[in-house]
């Protein structure tokens, strides 16, 4: 019985940081989309002038 528990508690903290990681990507991979943006905006900005 005790080593069921401990299997069981591994496997929530294992979830537990699992779900932490996941919603941590999902914010990071926002983020990454917005400097994305920003970069191609600053690239077509600096094209334009250079055309001016």
């Amino acid at each position: 019985m005790p080593a069921l528990a401990i299997i069981l508690v591994i496997a929530g903290l294992v979830l537990l940081f699992l779900g932490i990681f996941v919603e941590a990507v999902k914010f990071l991979l926002w983020i990454g989309l917005i400097v994305l943006i920003i970069g191609v905006v600053a690239a077509l900005l600096r094209f334009l002038r250079r055309q001016v």
